[in-house]
């Protein structure tokens, strides 16, 4: 891709390893239509891989390909390729909730999404990847995707601090969900990093639970001064613990 997300500070002790996203750069494509939902952006039958790796080239599949033959889909155009910024309209990634929608998207090679408005979980998903969803005026959106048309290899930046989206000598005010700016601007969106990140206190409050034995938090994965490769011993606490919120 042309463009790459643009990070800030060093993350502190507490967020290590969570890059903050300030803004993302790079050329456009636009995806006109409302409602487009996640069974467009991700057919459910790639929904079955283990793994998310390798789902971008199956992103808008059956809007890329009809009877086996690709179509004028804005994926699909030399023009397009390098784009990382999706122009898109009103009521973006609604339908199923499925993580798979945006991890395409992210595979293929978007950092940003700028549109009229988001379906909320899609939008979230959008946030566990650090990719953020601007919104803005539906007369600002259409004029972007046109100039996106007209003149491909302009360069868009989404700026997630300032909430607005530069192109050419345009500055467009947009909107970030108080919630998701935070959380990209502070480099706290990525919660799987910031558990692993807190492991030590994640193992502390394991010793002060009464219904886990020290032996078993002492013997788990990733515990201080204990042995990672004795996995049985992890996911014996593990289950004592659900087994406690039942």
């Amino acid at each position: 891709m042309s463009g790459e997300p643009m990070s800030g500070s060093e993350p502190d002790a507490d967020t290590e390893g969570v890059p903050t996203v300030e803004a993302a750069s790079g050329t456009g494509v636009p995806i006109r239509g409302n409602d487009i939902d996640t069974d467009q952006i991700i057919p459910a039958r790639y929904l079955k891989a283990i793994t998310f790796d390798g789902l971008g080239e199956y992103a808008f599949y059956d809007q890329r390909f009809q009877d086996g033959e690709p179509t004028d889909h804005p994926f699909n155009e030399e023009r397009y390729q390098d784009a990382s910024i999706l122009v898109v309209n009103a009521n973006f990634g609604c339908g199923s909730s499925r993580e798979h929608a945006p991890q395409a998207l992210d595979r293929w090679g978007i950092d940003a999404i700028v549109g009229e408005s988001f379906a909320e979980i899609f939008a979230g998903n959008c946030l566990a990847l650090g990719i953020p969803t601007v919104t803005a005026p539906v007369q600002d959106i259409n004029q972007l995707q046109d100039h996106v048309a007209e003149y491909p290899d302009t360069e868009i930046t989404v700026d997630i601090a300032s909430e607005t989206v530069s192109y050419g000598e345009r500055v467009v005010e947009g909107t970030v969900d108080t919630a998701q700016r935070t959380a990209l601007l502070e480099g706290v969106w990525d919660t799987t990093e910031l558990l692993k990140s807190n492991r030590k206190a994640i193992f502390e409050t394991a010793q002060s639970l009464p219904y886990i034995e020290d032996s078993a938090i002492e013997g788990a994965p990733g515990a201080p001064g204990g042995d990672s490769g004795d996995r049985n011993a992890g996911t014996e606490a593990a289950d004592t613990t659900d087994a406690s919120g039942d």
